[in-house]
């Protein structure tokens, strides 16, 4: 079985939360440790991309590209991977469960990467695992090209496409991808609870 670090993208501006959205808190916990307890699980490490942590067990590195958005942030974690594969997902997703990611990684197969398809039909480039050679060289080049989507990436590699059909037999799989973007969003996840991330 082939390596695999974890990269969670912290470096959004936030603008329509108002507020550093990684560092926000639900139960007791940031939205940061809530990701990295589900990634632990299934990586060798976890490394914040773009922003600083006071999290002595996480480790932090700079975007390559600054301000170049979500693929900047995946190419800076592509090219501080040392393993085969980086598993990427965003700071704002804090329902992401070990589960999900086992489930991603038993799909690699042949693939350069394996992408999960949320209910409304739309990847979801930004909980997605990559297979670090092939995708790094590609990033580069998009982003010499002027590209900015994550998207753009994942169609010009070889993508195994996880259907959310593929998902629906895993805990908590109709709140894997509700991200939070807005004080509805940060308020309703409040409401809802941390789910099976909350570490004791």
């Amino acid at each position: 079985m082939e390596n695999i670090d974890a990269f969670i993208l912290a470096g959004g501006a936030s603008r329509r939360m108002g507020t550093d959205k990684s560092e926000l808190r639900i139960e007791g916990q940031s939205l940061l440790q809530l990701v990295a307890a589900a990634l632990t699980e299934v990586a060798d490490t976890v490394t914040i991309v773009g922003r600083k942590t006071a999290d002595s067990r996480l480790q932090s590195i700079a975007d390559v590209y600054p301000q170049w958005g979500a693929l900047g942030g995946v190419h800076a974690a592509l090219s501080a991977c040392s393993a085969a594969w980086a598993l990427i997902v965003a700071c704002d997703m804090p329902h992401v469960t070990e589960e999900l990611f086992s489930r991603l990684i038993s799909l690699r197969g042949n693939s350069e990467a394996v992408a999960p398809i949320q209910p409304d039909g739309r990847p979801q480039p930004l909980c997605s695992l990559y297979r670090v050679e092939p995708c790094k060289t590609r990033a580069e080049k998009l982003i010499q090209s002027g590209e900015r989507k994550p998207l753009t990436l994942l169609q010009s590699v070889r993508t195994r496409w996880v259907t959310f059909a593929e998902l629906g037999d895993l805990d908590g799989v109709d709140r894997f991808f509700a991200n939070m973007n807005t004080p509805e969003d940060y308020s309703q996840a409040q409401t809802k609870g941390a789910g099976p991330n909350k570490v004791n």
